[in-house]
Parts: structure tokens; C-alpha cells; sequence
């Protein structure tokens, strides 16, 4: 990082595919609601292309994908819940440079929010697991607004929270979700080239910038 004067007060950093691989336990969710339902699994690639727009878009996709009726949602919902906290991040690794990231920012005075369209009572103790937690000033899940990303209020909500305006937070995702809301909210945005982004090549985004690792992440350029 370099020693200039910074252009953002504070980031706000996704989750899934940006801070914590947890495709495998996306998958092992899954595979036990389906089976718990006696519906045929699906793949890892689907899966890859459905996660980051909640859990609720991702079991209804998942149904219509298998081809499941519309009306056991209710319960694959409480069963996947079941399944996701029985087993929250115990499959899932941090990213490499994700942590050193976070503290590098920290220590240059950037405060910090998680904004993930992952339900909170799923996100708060995956971060507390990988030892995030601490690194972050707030955690806002897809559950936490009326609305969830790609739509800017998240963003919005959390420069509040973050006591900053949008023009001075740096979004940092994995995918185009990511880049919509931060170009809606005002905010800079820079995406990770590895992550779920819909099985879409990701520097077709819309975006600032694209890293390998989030200790990339120089806040005093834009």
C-alpha cells in the first residue's frame, strides 16, 4: 500500500466468494435438504452460479432446478436452515490475503461493515469461526434491510452506519450483485477475480478494479 493521502474513509467487503470460499458448504447443505426431501442433488457448477443473491433465491433455484414443486419451499427452507447452522463454516476457508486485507485496512483507519445477502444468523457466526468478526465494525445481512443487493440500500445503510458518505467507501465483491449496488449507491468498487459471479467472467463487470487478493487493496487510489 502506498503511503498517499486516502481516498476512502471506509470499505465494505461482501462475504460469500470475496471473504470465505463456502461453496463446499453450500453443497453439503444442499445435497442433505435434498436427500432430506428425496429430490436429486445438483451440481457444484450450479450451485456456483446460483449463490449471491440469499439463501431464499438459491433453495427456490434449486427446487425449480431439480425440479421440485413450488410448494415444499417452506420446507426445504427450515431444512436447510437446520442443515447450514448445524454445520456453518466448518467446510468453508478464508481466501487467501482476505485477513491480512482486512487488518491492512484497519490499520490505515478504514472502518469496515460486511454487507452479504447471506441470512445474519448464518454470516455473524461464520465470521466469528474464521476469527473475522473482530476485523469488522458491522455485519449487515440479506435480512437486515427491506432490500438486498444488487439494489444500494445495503450499501447505503452501512455508510450510515459507518458514519461516511458512498463517495468515500470502497465496495469490495466478487461479482456483478457487488458492482450494481456499489454504482447505485455511489460507491467505488473493485471485484475479486476468483468468487461466484454467476458463472459470468468476471472483468466484464462494471467495475474499478479487479485483485487476486484483498491485501491488494490500496485505499489512497481510486
Amino acid at each position: 500500500m502506498s503511503a498517499g493521502a486516502l481516498r476512502f474513509d471506509a470499505a465494505i467487503v461482501d462475504l460469500d466468494g470475496t471473504l470465505v470460499d463456502t461453496l463446499p458448504d453450500f453443497a453439503i447443505v444442499l445435497a442433505r435438504t435434498l436427500d432430506d426431501l428425496r429430490l436429486p442433488a445438483v451440481s457444484r457448477e450450479f450451485i456456483g452460479h446460483t449463490v449471491g443473491k440469499g439463501s431464499e433465491h438459491l433453495i427456490r433455484s434449486t427446487l425449480e432446478a431439480v425440479g421440485g414443486d413450488a410448494s415444499l419451499y417452506e420446507h426445504a427452507w427450515a431444512l436447510y436452515q437446520q442443515h447450514y447452522l448445524a454445520i456453518n463454516g466448518e467446510h468453508s476457508t478464508v481466501y487467501p490475503g482476505a485477513r491480512e486485507g482486512l487488518e491492512g485496512l484497519r490499520g490505515r483507519g478504514l472502518r469496515l461493515a460486511c454487507v452479504t445477502n447471506k441470512p445474519l444468523a448464518f454470516a455473524r457466526p461464520l465470521l466469528e469461526r474464521k476469527a473475522l468478526l473482530p476485523l469488522l465494525d458491522h455485519v449487515f445481512g440479506g435480512d437486515s434491510f427491506s432490500r438486498r443487493k444488487p439494489d444500494p440500500l445495503p450499501l447505503l445503510e452501512a455508510c450510515k452506519a459507518l458514519g461516511t458518505t458512498a463517495a468515500r467507501t470502497l465496495v469490495i465483491g466478487d461479482s456483478m450483485n457487488d458492482a450494481q449496488a456499489a454504482r447505485s449507491a455511489g460507491c467505488s468498487v473493485v471485484l475479486m477475480r476468483y468468487g461466484y459471479n454467476h458463472g459470468e467472467p468476471i472483468e466484464r463487470v462494471d467495475a474499478d478494479g479487479f485483485i487476486d487478493r484483498i491485501d491488494e487493496v490500496d485505499p489512497s487510489c481510486g
